[in-house]
Parts: C-alpha cells; structure tokens; sequence
C-alpha cells in the first residue's frame, strides 16, 4: 500500500506462492517504508505499462502532455521509457488523457502527476494508480513536448495558472530514456557496490544525462541502484534508438558493474525494435542473467581488426618516445594472430596512420582509427559505418565493449600462439560444498540450523541489498555442516555463507 519502485511486488500463481509472497512483500514494504500493508489486484497476461503525464493548476485547468511506455522492466522495476508509446493510437490516447484528467480533477490535485495503467493487446485499459509527484522518466516528456515540468510545478506552486491549452500541445518527435543501474547482469542482475573508478558521461547531438555520481562517488548498499538516466531525442522512433545506443555505448563507467552493455543489446533486440513490448519482455527474450551478445561472424573479424589497429597504435607511439632509448625497437609486425574466446583470426595488417588496411580471416578492411594509448574510448570507422568501442588494456591484448558486445581480443605474434595453444587451461576450485553471497548485503534471517538436513530449493537465509530483498535456497540436497553468519551481519560479494557435508 506504500512505497514504489517496484519494492514488495510480487505474483502469486497458487495458494502456495501466495502465502510466501505475502511475507516478503510486507518485510520489503516495513523495511523499505515502515508501512508492511498489501493489497491484492487481478493479474494481467503480457500487459504493457503505459501511464499519462498530467499538469492542473488552481484556476480550473488541467491537461495532459500524452503517455510514456514504461513496459520494459526487471522484477517490476522500469528499466526503459519512451514518450509516445508504439502501441498507442490518437483514439486510445485521447481516451487513457482524459480519464486521467478526469481523475485529477475529481481529487482536486495541482501540480504535476502521473495516472498509470495496464494496457492488454486490444488497448483496452485499466487504472493501477495515481503518483502525484514527478517520475524518474519524466525527461522523455519534456523532450517531446519542449516544456521544462519542474518549472511548470514551481508555477503552478505559486498561484500562476497554466499557459497554454489541450489543443496547443504538440509532441515533436520521440523520446527514449535508459536507466544506467550498478549492478552485474551476469549474475542476475544483483547489486553491485564499490568506488567509481573512471566514470565517463556520453555526449552528443539529441542527449540528455541525468545523473547523481561524479568519478570518485562511492555507490553503497543502502539505496537504489540507479546511478544515471540515458535519454536519446529523435525525429522518430528508429533515431531515437540509434542514438541511444550510440550513447551507452560511449558511457565509460569502472570500478563497479553496471548494465549499459545489456541496454544496448535490449535496444537492439528485433522485438524492441518492432515495438512488440510487454512488462514480460526482459525476462522472456533475456532470462534472469546476461552475459553479453554473442557476436557474428562478421562483427567478431570487424574486432579482431580493431583490436590489431590498437595495438599498433600503441606501437607507433611507442616508437616516437624510443629515441631516448638507444638500441631500443619496437615490434612493427604485421601479422597477428588474435584470440576472441575459442577463436583464433589470423589478422594481416598494415599501418597508413590513421588508417589501417587490414585482412582479418580472408577479409579486407580500410579500418580508420581515432584513438590514444590510455583513452577509454575509440571511434572505429569500417566501410562507412563508425562505431564507439570501449578500450580496457589487459596483458596481450585489450577488453572490447560494444554494442552489447564484451570480449576479450589477446593480440598475439603467430609464435606466441602457438605456444598460447600448447598451455593447458588453469581449472577453476571447487566450491559445490558451499553456498556463496551472491552480492554484498545485510542478513536479515538465517533459516536453517547446524547439522539440519535441507532439500533442493529450502530457504536458507535472506539477504537484503539496495532495499530488496533476496531468499538464498540451497541448489541440492545436503546438511548443514557450518553456518559462517548470523542475522544482522554485513556480507560481501562471494563470502562464503553455508558449507554443506
């Protein structure tokens, strides 16, 4: 009955579920908002999420400023918002307007708010609730509507009336907004905590970046994840996209785990691009973990040839501080072998600063580059088309980001891969008998006890981290041989929380 944000929402689909979901929505409620009631509403199959921006003043004026699409979500968190909605038509939003005028008006509320609804297939509506206050994703409205909503409230606040009508509003275009979280989406998306190390805001024609962290922030436990929200202004959807993309692609952040790079493959995901959305999409295209976008054949010889230009960028510039080193020569050739995972590109390739011909896998490229040794970001130019690709050094090669793309490119001599070859892969240890923190938190339970035998799937503990909280199940039958926690405790990624006989 309390709160937002997603926090104490959950689906209940038997008795069973519904006793165990009642539990955890009001602990999360009373922890999050000292209020632990809940109410129960009918469940909509593949719904959208699509609310109306409202603005009244106190002289009998109100008027709405037309919907944002709020359907991709996590957990019933937003993750991504655009104004208008694809699904939308002028009849539907012209009714969804003004029954959320109406609903203002009969609450006699001023300022600016949001009335939310569920929208199924058929554009049939239904009210969820009114929030009366300013959203996160009210940038995108501001975008199409060109006005500022915080100046609007502050008028409106005092006394002024409102200064233009239902009929003088135009929307001008479209808006996307990506919400930048901490949090590893390799390990389903749990919080992640930590110094920002480098922390790098895209910039660019049509952006707008909200943000609350400088370089050097701390992001901690205590609060939401969110640490910054991407928007992108187009003349229509598809550059709205484009931008966007462009933009996460260029958000250099270290030093904690974030999601930029899976807001770039949801960006391109054929259905998002269709605008086939529903509040289900992340969790039926996604699953509950990402691990990045297997790249194409194509895409993986374009960053087999990136990854050589930066290497002999690195030794071209080398080369021009060697004159104090006498004797010393730096290593100019120009044939590579370069290891993208499993695979091994044979990549020839010769320097014409700042271009590059190259022959990655029987494959000719006129690769122009603009970067520097030490810069986190290079702008890669490949037949025409140029692309923003995040450059992270590591022994042998380079960590590559892009497009939802994250590999690891070991920039080799054909020598020293065939000696890579003859190594034998390092065995990772053996951790089956304990249970680890997937994330750092605070134990709120400790379910089980020494010795107590458990089943596949039995509540062990909860772990509470950025106001959610989090049932740690056993993965298999065992015992319990040592519980290395207690409630109350603070815990850290991986610390080991269980062992198991």
């Amino acid at each position: 009955a309390a709160g937002g944000g997603g926090k104490g929402m959950r689906i209940a689909l038997n008795a069973h579920d519904l006793r165990d979901a009642l539990e955890r929505a009001a602990s999360e409620a009373r922890s999050s908002f000292g209020d632990d009631r809940v109410f129960l509403e009918k469940f909509v199959r593949e719904p959208r999420h699509i609310e109306i921006q409202v603005l009244a003043d106190r002289h009998g004026r109100t008027l709405h400023l037309g919907e944002r699409e709020c359907s991709i979500q996590r957990r019933h968190q937003k993750v991504i918002e655009e104004a208008p909605s694809p699904l939308l038509d002028a009849a539907t939003r012209r009714a969804m307007g003004e029954q959320a005028t109406a609903l203002a008006r009969a609450a006699g509320y001023h300022s600016a708010g949001t009335v939310e609804f569920i929208v199924d297939a058929e554009r049939n509506f239904y009210f969820l609730e009114m929030n009366t206050r300013l959203q996160v994703e009210h940038p995108v409205t501001e975008l199409v509507t060109g006005l500022d909503l915080v100046e609007q409230m502050l008028k409106v606040a005092a006394g002024e009336p409102l200064g233009l009508t239902q009929d003088q509003l135009r929307l001008d275009g479209w808006a996307i907004e990506a919400r930048v979280y901490a949090e590893d989406p390799a390990r389903g998306f749990l919080p992640s905590t930590g110094r920002l190390r480098r922390y790098v805001e895209p910039q660019g024609q049509g952006l707008r970046v909200d943000s609350g962290v400088v370089e050097g922030s701390e992001v901690q436990l205590y609060y939401d994840p969110m640490i910054a929200k991407v928007c992108a202004h187009g003349r229509d959807r598809g550059e709205a996209i484009d931008r966007l993309g462009a933009a996460l692609d260029g958000f250099y952040i270290r030093g904690v785990s974030h999601n930029a790079a899976f807001l770039t493959a949801l960006l391109n995901h054929r259905r998002f691009r269709a605008g086939e959305l529903s509040t289900d999409f992340i969790a039926a295209e996604f699953g509950e973990r990402f691990e990045g976008v297997a790249p194409t054949a194509a895409t993986r010889t374009g960053l087999a040839a990136v990854a050589v230009a930066l290497r002999l960028t690195q030794a071209q510039r080398e080369a021009r501080i060697s004159g104090q080193l006498p004797g010393w020569r730096p290593s100019l050739r120009t044939d590579w072998v370069v290891q993208l995972g499993d695979e091994n590109i044979v990549v020839e390739a010769r320097p014409e600063p700042p271009l590059f011909i190259v022959d990655a896998a029987g494959t000719r490229h006129e690769l122009l580059l603009e970067w520097r040794p030490g810069e986190p970001l290079a702008r890669a130019t490949i037949e025409g088309r140029t692309a923003v690709v995040q450059v992270d050094p590591c022994p042998e090669g380079f960590r590559l980001s892009h497009g939802g793309i994250e590999i690891q490119a070991l920039v080799r001599t054909r020598e020293a891969a065939e000696f890579a070859a003859r190594v034998p892969p390092k065995v990772p240890p053996d951790t089956s008998k304990f249970l680890l923190s997937p994330m750092p938190g605070l134990i709120v339970s400790v379910a089980v006890a020494k010795g107590e035998p458990v089943k596949a799937g039995q509540e062990l503990a909860v772990l509470e981290a950025m106001k959610m909280e989090n049932v740690l199940r056993a993965e298999r039958d065992g015992v319990i041989e040592e519980i290395r926690i207690v409630p109350g405790a603070t815990v850290a990624a991986d610390q080991v929380l269980f062992a198991f006989a």
